[in-house]
């Protein structure tokens, strides 16, 4: 296929210069999703423009619900065996992969460059992949992130103040705190009745580009693993990074041994109680499928000396060198050349 876009990027990986890459192709799709129609609410009025004349709205008819937004770019040459998809966590967007919030370059742009084909997606109910109604078709009302929890929760800092200069970051914490203002921007509302149809919308994405590598973050940790399950013959390697939540040990993960994996936890997890709670779902989950005979491996970065990492591993200023680790990891595995 002729590269439909003549541009060439450069990278050093491993202190090695890569080979220049062509975006060979790109775009977007949408997939999962149903029709749902609505019947019986009011007609009314509104002006939608200031100074335009009012418009009647009619809000009943038939709507397409329930899908997800893919967004790909294809690099030349592909080092990498399969494609790489890419699932965000919760009250998040496909953003988290992309450009950091201090201005760097993310998780998309170091595996694109290192010739992964790249899918990264914006889940059901975020981003572009548009919202429903509720609660005629969402069942709840969405919540909203404050920055207090994301600066906490996610072990940026112990102390948060709308005041910047007053917040207490992590010592030593690899987060870029001048940027977490810009960080913020990115959370979007979720709902926590979407679980089901969420996980349908990633099934058919697996099942849409075939036999793939899936890389997930936090809440999509357990489509990620759930989706290997559904679809063991096509999640071809599975990259967690601090999943929140793991399905329970017992039989049901025979059918994942097969499957190399990958399980990453930053630092600090003791001092936020709700990775307390969550860590050890994903560490029963590798120490039972590894007894069944599984490949799966879980690096907690300060046990291998890598010291400072939060929740958003992606976003830290040293999100290459895990990068890294991942490269090497999926090159030890056969996945890349």
């Amino acid at each position: 296929m002729t590269p439909i876009l003549c541009a060439t990027v450069s990278a050093v990986l491993f202190g090695v210069p890569a080979q220049a890459q062509v975006l060979k192709e790109f775009g977007s799709f949408h997939v999962g999703g149903r029709q749902v129609s609505l019947s019986g609410y009011p007609v009314t009025e509104s002006v939608f423009t200031q100074g335009a004349a009012p418009t009647r709205v009619d809000p009943n008819g038939d709507f397409e619900v329930e899908q997800m937004y893919v967004q790909y770019l294809i690099p030349e040459p592909q080092r990498a065996m399969y494609p790489l998809l890419m699932w965000h966590g919760g009250g998040l967007t496909g953003v988290t992969w992309d450009t950091k919030p201090d201005g760097q370059p993310g998780f998309m742009q170091y595996f694109f460059r290192a010739g992964h084909p790249i899918y990264v997606s914006d889940a059901v109910e975020r981003g572009r992949a548009s919202w429903a109604r509720y609660p005629e078709i969402y069942k709840t009302a969405p919540f909203f992130r404050t920055k207090k929890e994301a600066w906490e929760q996610f072990r940026i800092g112990p102390i948060y103040a709308t005041d910047p200069s007053e917040r207490a970051a992590m010592p030593g914490g690899k987060f870029p705190v001048q940027a977490f203002d810009r960080f913020a921007k990115q959370f979007v509302p979720r709902w926590t009745s979407n679980d089901g149809i969420t996980q349908r919308a990633y099934d058919a994405l697996i099942q849409k580009v075939g036999p793939a590598v899936v890389m997930v973050h936090s809440q999509a940790g357990n489509f990620g693993f759930h989706a290997a399950l559904n679809a063991p013959d096509k999640v071809k390697a599975l990259i967690a990074i601090e999943p929140a939540g793991a399905p329970a040990p017992g039989p049901d993960l025979d059918r994942l041994t097969a499957i190399p994996m990958l399980i990453i936890w930053g630092d600090n997890i003791e001092r936020e109680p709700v990775w307390v709670r969550q860590q050890p779902f994903s560490l029963k989950f590798a120490a039972d499928l590894k007894a069944r005979g599984g490949d799966v491996e879980v690096i907690e970065l300060p046990k291998v000396g890598i010291t400072g990492n939060d929740h958003m591993i992606m976003m830290d200023t040293n999100s290459d060198q895990i990068a890294g680790l991942i490269e090497d990891w999926m090159k030890r595995k056969g996945l890349t050349q």
